[in-house]
């Protein structure tokens, strides 16, 4: 098994768990932002591709694999990133008919669970303590796709720039890829965040809150003091 896939995510995680600690407003920019360009991105390429289409006769030919691309970098990353900012949507009517102090450790449970989950996507072969038999997982996959180092099937580099830097031509599919194994290990840290967070009673759940009712609940006098 390559490990070295392994430690460089372990060192990314670390990274930015000090990074939040000192700068989170940065952080917290940094994400926003980089979620904002990829849907800005996807935005223009797909209205410029019809524009190109429809009124000139022409196009780009890599334009829906990399839509494609952005469109799985912004969803992969939004994951985690909606986790920590516990804006995905959930059903929470029994939670909160348990006592405190049970609803807690429920929304623990669900937290851990979302850490499991995202563990078994990066790398399931950590079953085998428990006796399964498997090699699945992520990084398992992104690993053969770098060891291959087969091209994307439209996306290439501006010629310019591969012939310069003497790349190929077509962009890795590695590259392209990436993004699969880091957003599976920031959705695990984000998970055990949330775990954390949620044992020193910092937030609830890690579904999104209601602050609807909760605003109908402080207004309800407002219109009848009218």
């Amino acid at each position: 098994m390559t490990l070295w896939p392994h430690a460089l995510l372990l060192l990314l995680i670390v990274a930015l768990f000090v990074w939040e600690r000192y700068a989170a407003d940065t952080v917290n920019r940094l994400e926003e932002n980089l979620l904002v360009s990829l849907l800005s991105l996807i935005t223009l390429v797909s209205f410029g591709q019809v524009v190109a289409r429809y009124l000139f006769n022409t196009g780009w030919a890599a334009a829906l694999e990399f839509v494609m691309a952005c469109f799985s970098w912004m969803i992969l990353f939004g994951m985690a990133y909606g986790l920590k900012r516990g804006v995905h949507l959930g059903v929470d009517v029994a939670l909160k008919r348990f006592p405190a102090g049970l609803g807690r450790w429920i929304a623990i449970g669900g937290a851990a669970s979302g850490a499991v989950y995202a563990l078994l996507l990066l790398d399931a072969t950590w079953l085998s303590w428990l006796g399964v038999d498997t090699r699945s997982g992520a990084i398992d996959y992104w690993s053969k796709m770098y060891k291959i180092n087969i091209g994307a099937e439209e996306l290439r580099w501006p010629t310019w720039l591969h012939e310069s830097m003497g790349w190929k031509d077509r962009v890795p599919r590695w590259l392209v890829l990436l993004a699969l194994p880091i957003s599976l290990a920031l959705l695990a840290f984000r998970s055990l965040q949330a775990m954390v967070a949620i044992y020193r009673g910092e937030r609830a759940m890690i579904i999104a809150g209601h602050e609807a009712e909760e605003l109908v609940q402080q207004n309800q006098g407002v219109l009848k003091g009218n």
